[in-house]
């Protein structure tokens, strides 16, 4: 049985759908910056988390008892493994958190992320889109969230995420009942 807190619908994704991508560009793991508004102009799958785990590195003070909060690695690595359903779907994946680049860059070596992996330490989507945030250890964090967009446009928002690991094939799912013409 699943012990970890379920994670409860509060209302803060509510909205979302038809909302236009706005004009930001986030530090890339794969190097430079990430144009989010021409991404969204195709097919774009944003997964955003709170954080990863560093190893080495305690977790925040009582992250396992907050719900949503476990899953990061899971659900990065499940996007990860079935990049190529993606790709089939002409769907692009990128991940987005509030981490910075060098955690981010770190992460994605270890895991071995194949797509980018955006830092928004600045939270210029909470501050653009009203992302849901949470804070722990007084750090202002991503409550997780993934949207679908194109054309610019969101057109199907999944929150709240549980459990993480199966997020990709619910977004999967999702995508092959919506194909693009």
């Amino acid at each position: 049985m699943d012990s970890r807190p379920v994670p409860v619908d509060d209302g803060a994704a509510d909205g979302f759908v038809g909302s236009m991508i706005p004009a930001i560009s986030l530090v890339s793991t794969e190097g430079g910056l990430y144009d989010l508004e021409a991404a969204a102009a195709g097919r774009l799958v944003v997964y955003v988390y709170p954080r990863t785990g560093r190893p080495g590195e305690p977790l925040p003070d009582g992250w396992d008892e907050i719900p949503g909060a476990l899953g990061c690695t899971p659900q990065s690595c499940a996007f990860r493994d079935h990049l190529h359903e993606f790709a089939k779907l002409r769907a692009a994946v990128v991940g987005v958190s509030a981490q910075s680049s060098a955690e981010q860059a770190e992460f994605a070596e270890r895991e071995h992320i194949p797509y980018p992996l955006l830092s928004d330490s600045e939270m210029q989507l909470h501050s653009r889109l009203t992302l849901p945030t949470f804070q722990a250890d007084g750090i202002l964090l991503y409550k997780r969230l993934t949207f679908i967009a194109c054309r610019g446009k969101i057109e199907k928002v999944f929150y709240p995420v549980f459990p993480p690991e199966q997020n990709a094939a619910e977004v999967l799912a999702w995508l092959a009942a919506n194909r693009l013409s």
